[in-house]
C-alpha cells in the first residue's frame, strides 16, 4: 500500500490528492506513476514525477516488493570480456545471497528508454550498468524509487553524485607504449577504442605520452579508433600493415581488437614478433591461448566488478539504515550516495608473453 500523505502545514508536505490535482490527472495515475506501471504517457508520467520531486515524497516501504537480485546492464554482449565482468558479479552475489540478472540494451552512453520502465517494475536491490552514462532524468527516476546503481569504465567522466569503478587506463596505454619502446620500437601504431569513450582517450593519452617522453614522434597515420571487437582491430590492422613504411608494433587498446591484428599479420605473411610486435589491453583469459600468446595490459575485471557490487549492496544497506537518516521532507537521502564512496580506480600492470619482441632493425 502507498503511505498517505497528510497536509501539514508546518512540513509543507502535501496529499497525494494534491498531487494529483496540481497535475491535473486521477489519484489512480498518480498511484500508477508510484509503482512504475507502463500505461502512463510520457508527458504525464515526468509531470507527475517533478510534483513529487518538488514535495519531497518518500514511501515508508517500498509498494512493490524488492527482487532478491541485482542487475548488471551491457549495451552489448561480448562473450570473453563481458563474462569476466559477470563472474566478479556473481562471486559477491552468492555470497550475499542474492541472484544476478543480465540485460542488454540501449547504447555505450545510456541504457535504452524502455529499460527504466522495465526496472521500475523489477525493483531490483539495485543497477550496475557497464559503459554507461545516466541522464539526470533516469537517474532522477532511480533516486525516486531507492534503487541505487553504479557504473563501471564510465562512457564519460562520470559526474560526483554517480558511483564508478573503473581502472588506471592512461597508466595502462603508458605501460604498454613504454615496452614497445624499452624495445627499439618508434613506429608504432595505436588502435585504441571509441573516440567518444572516456576509457579509449586515456589509453591514447598514456600513449601519447609515453612516446614524448621518449622523444619519439607520433605519426599521425598511425593512430586508429575501433571499437574493442576482433573486426575493428583486423580491418585497422590491414591497413596499417599496407603503408609504406608500415609500423614495426601496434598497441591494441583490447585483447580482442589484438586478436584482429594477429590475424591480419597472419593473412599478410607478417611475422609476430619477428616482423611485428603486438600488445593488448584487459587481459581476459584468451589472450595467454592466442598464437603467440598474447603481452597485454591487465585489467583486473573481475575485481571491478566484485567491487562495483560491494559498492551497490553498501548503497543498500544505507538505504535500509533507517535510524540514522534525516526525516525531512525534502531530501531523498536513501537513494543519492555518499560522495565520498562514488569513484574506485584499480591499478593496471603490464603482462609480457610471447607477441612483443626488439624490433628487427635493431638486432641486424
Amino acid at each position: 500500500m502507498l503511505q498517505s500523505m497528510r497536509d501539514d502545514r508546518s512540513t509543507g508536505r502535501v496529499t497525494l490528492a494534491q498531487v494529483a490535482s496540481q497535475a491535473g490527472v486521477s489519484l489512480s495515475t498518480v498511484s500508477k506513476v508510484l509503482n512504475g506501471r507502463p500505461d502512463v504517457s510520457a508527458p504525464t508520467r515526468v509531470k507527475v514525477e517533478e510534483l513529487l520531486e518538488a514535495h519531497g515524497y518518500r514511501r515508508s516501504s517500498p509498494s512493490v516488493p524488492e527482487a532478491p537480485l541485482i542487475e548488471i546492464v551491457f549495451h552489448e554482449l561480448d562473450s570473453a570480456w563481458s563474462m569476466e565482468l559477470i563472474r566478479g558479479m556473481q562471486n559477491v552475489a552468492k555470497s550475499a545471497g542474492v541472484s544476478v540478472v543480465l540485460t542488454e540494451t540501449g547504447t555505450r552512453h545510456s541504457p535504452g528508454a524502455e529499460w527504466v520502465e522495465g526496472v521500475l517494475r523489477r525493483r531490483p536491490l539495485g543497477v550496475v550498468l557497464v559503459f554507461s552514462t545516466l541522464p539526470d532524468e533516469l537517474k532522477q527516476k532511480l533516486w525516486s524509487r531507492a534503487i541505487p546503481f553504479v557504473i563501471i569504465d564510465p562512457a564519460g567522466d562520470p559526474e560526483p553524485d554517480v558511483p564508478s569503478v573503473g581502472s588506471a587506463n592512461w597508466a595502462g596505454g603508458l605501460a604498454a607504449t613504454r615496452h614497445l619502446l624499452d624495445l627499439g620500437h618508434r613506429a608504432i601504431a595505436v588502435v585504441t577504442g571509441p573516440e567518444d569513450m572516456l576509457c579509449s582517450l586515456a589509453r591514447l593519452d598514456g600513449f601519447r605520452s609515453a612516446m614524448a617522453m621518449a622523444g619519439a614522434e607520433v605519426d599521425p597515420r598511425l593512430v586508429r579508433f575501433g571499437d574493442f571487437h576482433v573486426q575493428a582491430g583486423y580491418d585497422q590492422a590491414m591497413e596499417l600493415l599496407r603503408l609504406p613504411g608500415r609500423p614495426t608494433a601496434i598497441f591494441a587498446g583490447s585483447d580482442l581488437q589484438a586478436l584482429g591484428v594477429l590475424e591480419a599479420a597472419r593473412v599478410l605473411g607478417v611475422q609476430v614478433p619477428e616482423d611485428l610486435s603486438v600488445v593488448g589491453y584487459d587481459d581476459i583469459p584468451l589472450a595467454q591461448w592466442s598464437s603467440p600468446a598474447l603481452t597485454t595490459v591487465h585489467q583486473p575485471l573481475v575485481e571491478m566488478a566484485e567491487e562495483a557490487a560491494r559498492m551497490l549492496l553498501r548503497l543498500r544497506r544505507g538505504h535500509q539504515g533507517g535510524g540514522t537518516r534525516t526525516d525531512r521532507s525534502d531530501a531523498l537521502p536513501e537513494a543519492r550516495p555518499d560522495q565520498a564512496d562514488t569513484r574506485i580506480e584499480f591499478g593496471t600492470r603490464l603482462v609480457v608473453r610471447n607477441s612483443t619482441a626488439v624490433v628487427k632493425s635493431a638486432t641486424e
